[in-house]
């Protein structure tokens, strides 16, 4: 595996499982120093930053509830007295169908602590740096396309997240700092995958059979660590697997 994150710092946000978890793992394995985030599960990240160094990696791990903004100032406090800047910002943490939560959750989540975390963050982020904002095809495309009712208010609330980063692209430009949208279709083995089956039963079978084919989590983080070091598209978005469905 090459050293292509080699001196990077990255910090990947609710990675202490899945995506996240996954996506930490391969940035480490190419040489980047890694920031694991959780929200309540601290021994869960302590024991992917574990692997990592176990590994030869280096990680540590930052706690921080995204929609608190006590919690995210001192999360770059943290980030800025550990790293002294960052080089990656990966935007993986999302939810919304939580129970409990209240109904503006998912919005609050979704777009308002993305873009409160980027603001925080810009300090930290210097000329060449990046920042990826992971999302769903059911997200990304839900303007042209309708989704599964269970997941409309995490898909409106997505992809207005994604809207109001794209609004900040020319401020991001302006300092050197480039943005792109990762967005793939229903990942299996993922909590939103397990939570739409339970609502849904099928849901997820009937749209691997649509698609084709579903990428798990390792895959799926693969091409997200593609994405942190590919050259940005011109429309700042890079679609992994088939969009035919949503597109057509």
């Amino acid at each position: 595996m090459t050293n292509s994150f080699a001196g990077k710092r990255a910090f990947v946000s609710g990675s202490s499982r899945g995506i996240g978890a996954q996506v930490a793992q391969m940035l480490a394995a190419k040489g980047a120093t890694v920031a694991i985030n959780y929200r309540d599960k601290q021994v869960r990240a302590e024991k992917v930053a574990n692997q990592i160094i176990e590994a030869g990696g280096k990680a540590i791990v930052v706690g921080a509830d995204l929609t608190n903004y006590a919690s995210i100032d001192a999360l770059a406090a943290t980030l800025k007295e550990q790293f002294g800047g960052l080089d990656l910002l990966v935007l993986n943490a999302s939810g919304g169908m939580e129970t409990g939560k209240g109904e503006n959750y998912a919005m609050e989540l979704n777009r308002d602590a993305q873009v409160n975390l980027v603001k925080t963050a810009l300090p930290l982020l210097g000329e060449g740096s990046r920042i990826v904002f992971v999302t769903s095809h059911q997200a990304h495309f839900i303007r042209e396309t309708p989704t599964m009712p269970e997941y409309v208010p995490v898909a409106l609330s997505k992809r207005a997240g994604e809207d109001a980063l794209r609004d900040m692209i020319p401020e991001l430009t302006a300092k050197g700092i480039e943005f792109v949208v990762v967005s793939g279709d229903m990942i299996e083995g993922t909590i939103t995958a397990t939570l739409l089956d339970r609502l849904n039963p099928g849901a997820i079978e009937a749209r691997k059979e649509a698609a084709g084919k579903l990428y798990n989590v390792e895959e799926f983080a693969e091409e997200i660590v593609k994405a942190a070091a590919a050259p940005v598209p011109a429309d700042n978005t890079v679609l992994i697997g088939d969009t035919s469905s949503f597109t057509s």
